[in-house]
């Protein structure tokens, strides 16, 4: 079986509502979607899709992702993609680094692998539990009144995963843990995400102040240096996101113990390949896990979902996902999609959810 054609569409997914970050200094309305469609010579089908959470979050964008694609693919063409490892070393050669491009190549060919198997991607990686996994919501907001609204939206749709976004103002940042936490539900799991908006006097400031709590914070300063610095000065568990990008920094993290859990986004690692090395470290280590889609359609959550269902349930603590967000659904209806604030792993074989063609357009490129 070998690689036959490649087919990129670009797709814009507008949000719900406007979506803050960092104490309200970013702002983002519209995701910039790259869906993969790659064709073998025997007439397997697989689709990847890479969605970064628009252009000033982490270094990737959308158009980086076609760029990089248009550079690997020759490279990937002739290539049999159930051999993901040599895929992602063709990948490594052809273009070092940009993990982000290569994240829906490598999900499509594991949907390619899975389907042949006859097997959901979380079987085929090795084993995937049935347990519905908890999604975590996303609260962007810059008010605590508007935090507890956008809980309230998401505790109707059965969520009891909620990761609230802080960061920028340590008297604000207070306050909000506070509020939340006294309105907290009973079960529910809450992960306080700073995404690298606090310096460091900051961060210790906030989390000395809420000790009392026993909060989680994620990504609580902007480097794993500046984490490594605040690491023995506060009660808090730590949770890794953005400074989690390669094996490398999963590695130090580990070895250095400065974090109790890893945030794992596939877009930002790479892909499954990638994160599956990622998951086993932190199992070696004692470390629990997030997983997450960057952002996207319910493809990119689906890729999650395989993930974390190859993760001890004790081990994992939610998936993010993103569809419930967006207000444009390429699969109309299809795939994994909240039932009581949980997903539920795809019986299908492969990926398990693929897009209609006719809402994404003609290609933006093909290679063959």
């Amino acid at each position: 079986m070998k690689i036959k054609h490649i087919s990129v569409f670009q797709i814009d997914l507008p949000l719900e509502h406007p979506y803050w970050l960092a104490g309200g200094r970013l702002k983002f309305e519209v995701l910039d979607a790259t869906l993969v469609k790659i064709e073998t010579d025997g007439g397997w089908i697989g689709w990847g899709e890479g969605t970064p959470w628009g252009h000033t979050y982490v270094p990737a964008h959308g158009p980086g992702i076609r760029a990089g694609i248009e550079t690997m693919a020759p490279f990937l063409i002739g290539l049999d993609p159930r051999q993901v490892l040599d895929v992602e070393r063709a990948m490594d050669l052809a273009l070092p680094g940009h993990l982000y491009a290569k994240s829906p190549i490598d999900m499509a060919c594991w949907d390619i692998a899975g389907q042949v198997a006859g097997l959901p991607i979380a079987d085929l990686m090795g084993g995937g539990s049935r347990t519905p996994q908890p999604i975590a919501s996303s609260v962007g907001a810059k008010t605590i009144e508007e935090t507890r609204a956008v809980m309230e939206r998401y505790r109707a749709r059965g969520y009891i995963a909620h990761s609230v976004k802080i960061g920028g103002d340590v008297e604000r940042d207070i306050g909000r843990i506070r509020d939340v936490e006294a309105l907290r539900k009973p079960n529910e799991i809450v992960l306080y995400d700073v995404n690298r908006g606090w310096t460091r006097q900051q961060a210790l400031r906030v989390m000395r102040a809420t000790e009392d709590l026993s909060v989680m914070f994620e990504q609580p300063a902007e480097s794993l240096d500046d984490i490594a610095a605040l690491s023995g000065k506060h009660a808090a568990p730590v949770s890794v996101d953005e400074s989690l990008v390669t094996l490398q920094d999963a590695a130090r993290i580990a070895r250095d113990g400065l974090a109790e859990v890893f945030g794992i986004k596939l877009n930002r690692v790479g892909g499954l390949t990638k994160a599956a090395r990622m998951r086993d470290i932190a199992l070696a280590h004692g470390i629990d896990m997030f997983v997450m889609a960057t952002g996207g359609s319910v493809l990119a959550d689906t890729e999650a979902l395989h993930l974390a269902a190859t993760i001890p349930d004790a081990n994992c603590h939610a998936v993010w996902a993103c569809q419930d967000m967006l207000t444009v659904d390429i699969a109309a209806g299809r795939g994994p999609r909240n039932i009581k604030g949980h997903l539920h792993l795809p019986e299908d074989p492969g990926l398990g959810v693929h897009p209609d063609e006719d809402v994404l357009g003609d290609p933006v490129a093909t290679y063959r």
